[in-house]
């Protein structure tokens, strides 16, 4: 062996035996306030500022968005409602009539707030649904002619995947002025 060879793989050993000590007493004692703690200098999560005593969460900053905070207006008078076939469930499709011309952005949002694609029924298997949309804008034709059947009726749909349905034993469609009951 070549001369001083031994030695430098002593250092080398000896090096990557102390960092591995030391990494592996940063983990040790995790939320015990002990060296190893989210509080300590030596935890290598908190070295490039990353650390945070606060818990993550999946909920959107500002929190899931509520019915009650769409902009959209209900649409004056549900026609109807039906179940339609599909293979990974079903879709509800809803006709409603607005009591003006020129309505827009039609939607059946929920009643309570829920995350998309996560539609439920409530602990009595009740899913509450709006038919909501855009009235026209002010002083314009349109917002001063009234509706005419089935010429302006507004047609949306929503699909309920086998998921859902399984939790739902009715649904309600609420407009302004009446409201329609499917069961299952």
């Amino acid at each position: 062996m070549m001369n001083g060879q031994p030695d430098m793989q002593m250092k080398t050993l000896a090096i990557l035996t102390c960092a591995s000590l030391a990494l592996a007493g940063c983990g040790r004692g995790i939320g015990s306030g002990g060296v190893g703690s989210a509080s300590s200098g030596l935890n290598p999560f908190k070295w490039f500022g990353s650390g945070s005593s606060q818990q993550t969460t999946l909920t959107p900053d500002g929190g899931y968005p509520s019915a009650r905070a769409d902009a959209r207006l209900p649409v004056a008078h549900i026609a109807s409602a039906r179940w339609e076939p599909l293979y990974e469930g079903r879709m509800l499709i809803v006709e409603g009539l607005p009591n003006t011309k020129g309505w827009w952005n039609a939607a059946l949002i929920t009643e309570l707030p829920m995350p998309e694609g996560r539609i439920h029924g409530d602990e009595f298997g009740v899913l509450r649904l709006r038919l909501v949309g855009m009235p026209p804008p002010e002083n314009t034709y349109a917002a001063a002619a009234p509706a005419q059947n089935p010429a302006d009726r507004i047609t949306t749909g929503i699909t309920l995947p086998h998921e859902a349905l399984a939790t739902i034993r009715e649904v309600v469609i609420t407009g302004a002025t009446n409201s329609v009951t499917l069961r299952r």
